[in-house]
């Protein structure tokens, strides 16, 4: 079942045509890769997803992009209803300078949870969705800047699964970590696809084949080509994601 409906979606910063009619499903609890080289579009519609290309001076967006059947693009979608329900980890971990506790309950409080009982729940479950609360049940009110990179992404994942989402968006989710930390975050994300629908960016084609259901190829704005990631990796229909997945060019 689709969860995300993207028709006809076009994108501009001013005379810059970023997305190009794109078209797409995205189906409930799978791992959704978007591949494809440097300044296709890739970070531009993922950002789509929960309105944060808003923030750009000079954007226009035209099309639909239905979550659940609902037209978030309208002027009338409550932003702040979207962004506890489509959740964002990127490229860089970005915990606040606040201790490991107050990282993950300030989603909860903003949306007016107060009860110490139940912050403390969502503290020990949160912290068990990214399996740190072994690690880290006994630092809780230490600095989140204060652990490893792998941790603080990790924590950065948690403070989003705190508000209970339904989508996670990944854009570059391990691009500044090492190999080891790298796999143990593909790891999670195949523990979170049980729960959560996952849409990931990433530049790493060996990642998307590992971890995802569903793969899409961008090039200069379009979507080239989409479907079962092993047949996009296998037996693209489109030369151009053939030359791009054997290294022609990107």
């Amino acid at each position: 079942m689709a969860q995300i409906e993207v028709k006809k979606l076009n994108l501009s910063y001013g005379d810059f045509h970023a997305l190009i009619d794109i078209d797409l499903s995205i189906e409930t609890r799978m791992i959704t890769a978007m591949i494809g080289p440097s300044g296709c579009g890739k970070s531009t519609l993922l950002r789509v997803f929960n309105r944060m290309n808003d923030l750009i001076e000079g954007v226009n967006i035209t099309g639909q992009v239905l979550i659940e059947g609902n037209d978030i693009l309208n002027h009338k979608a409550d932003l702040i209803v979207l962004r506890k329900e489509v959740g964002m980890v990127f490229q860089r971990p970005n915990p606040f300078p606040l201790s490991i506790y107050d990282n993950i309950t300030f989603g909860p409080r903003v949306h007016g949870t107060k009860n110490k009982k139940i912050l403390d729940e969502i503290v020990r479950t949160s912290l068990e969705d990214v399996l740190l609360w072994d690690e880290l049940k006994d630092k809780l009110h230490r600095s989140a800047l204060r652990l490893s990179l792998e941790q603080q992404q990790r924590l950065c994942i948690a403070r989003l699964t705190a508000v209970k989402p339904k989508i996670l968006l990944m854009d570059e989710p391990c691009s500044a970590l090492d190999p080891v930390a790298t796999q143990n975050i593909e790891e999670l994300f195949n523990k979170l696809k049980n729960e959560y629908t996952i849409v990931i960016v990433t530049h790493n084609m060996q990642q998307a084949a590992r971890i995802s259901q569903r793969a899409g190829f961008m090039l200069l704005g379009e979507l080239v080509e989409f479907g079962d990631t092993r047949r996009i990796f296998t037996a693209p229909a489109d030369k151009r994601t053939e030359d791009y997945i054997t290294g022609r060019f990107g």
